[in-house]
């Protein structure tokens, strides 16, 4: 956000959603109706109006909860089926945060291509190979305890301590007993876990992009990811490649995993820069 008020004039429009009478109240009343005192409208996620009255940009991460409504609580995958939808419709132009993402869109919503950009997420700038490093022997799993990261097999297939970075999410799932749950940690502690680890293991059921790869590959840590997934396109030949529903091609991952090649990662201030030309094409 700091990125773009550094070039516009922007005016952040939010509803606190403080209590569950207050977050019922933002997705049926709120939201729907949403206007803004602006020459144009940017909602970064899927909540939004469902009518547009001035131009509407819409950021879409990943569509999980039409895939896999499922993996979410009932409120949230019986919201999302009626809104995103109407939300995604009305948007002028989405921003889809990879190529998977956008085929996603296509699939499932039927968006017009040309309706479409691309615009991977960025780093913060803490995240380099050059810093502390955390002490151990370790491997690293990043991610909100939800059930599309699949920390059980991960766990199962970790042989040594897993250390885990994330907040408690959703879908009843706890920390495994044989892991290192670490919670909620600043980024600079999070850059020394990836530049300490043994790997990062982010074998996620399904991702619209996958910010912890990313950062571990600005890091220059060994990556363990899902094969055939958004992450291919952020890492490419450079990790070693799973089945997520398989503990053992899970545990050969991590035997094989290797540092990757020193690579820059996008950065938030070029991913503002990359939004506001989608802007400047419908001022």
């Amino acid at each position: 956000m700091q990125a773009l008020r550094d070039h516009l004039d922007v005016v952040e429009v939010s509803y606190p959603a403080t209590s569950r009478l207050r977050t019922l109240a933002a997705d049926v009343l709120w939201y729907p109706r949403l206007r803004a005192d602006a020459d144009m409208l940017h909602c970064p996620t899927f909540r939004g109006p469902f009518r547009a009255r001035q131009p509407l940009v819409v950021t879409v991460h990943d569509l999980a909860v039409l895939r896999h409504p499922e993996w979410f609580n009932r409120w949230t995958s019986t919201y999302s089926r009626i809104a995103v939808p109407r939300v995604v419709a009305a948007a002028t132009r989405v921003i889809a945060v990879s190529e998977f993402t956008k085929r996603e869109l296509i699939s499932l919503l039927g968006v017009p291509a040309e309706r479409i950009h691309v615009i991977p997420n960025g780093v913060e700038d803490v995240f380099t190979p050059d810093g502390p490093r955390a002490e151990g022997d370790y491997v690293l799993a990043v991610g909100t305890l939800e059930p599309r990261k699949n920390l059980a097999r991960i766990a199962q297939a970790v042989d040594g301590e897993l250390r885990v970075v994330g907040v408690r999410g959703w879908g009843g799932v706890d920390p495994p007993p044989n892991v290192t749950w670490l919670g909620d940690v600043s980024d600079d502690e999070l850059a020394a876990l990836y530049r300490g680890a043994r790997c990062l293991v982010y074998a996620s059921l399904y991702e619209g992009f996958g910010i912890p790869v990313a950062e571990a590959l600005a890091c220059g840590c060994p990556i363990v990811t899902s094969r055939g997934s958004a992450m291919e396109e952020i890492v490419g030949e450079e990790a070693a490649y799973v089945d997520p529903m398989s503990v053992e091609s899970i545990r050969e991952g991590i035997a094989q995993a290797k540092p990757p090649t020193p690579r820059r990662v996008a950065t938030w201030p070029e991913v503002a820069a990359r939004t506001r030309a989608v802007y400047e094409e419908l001022a």
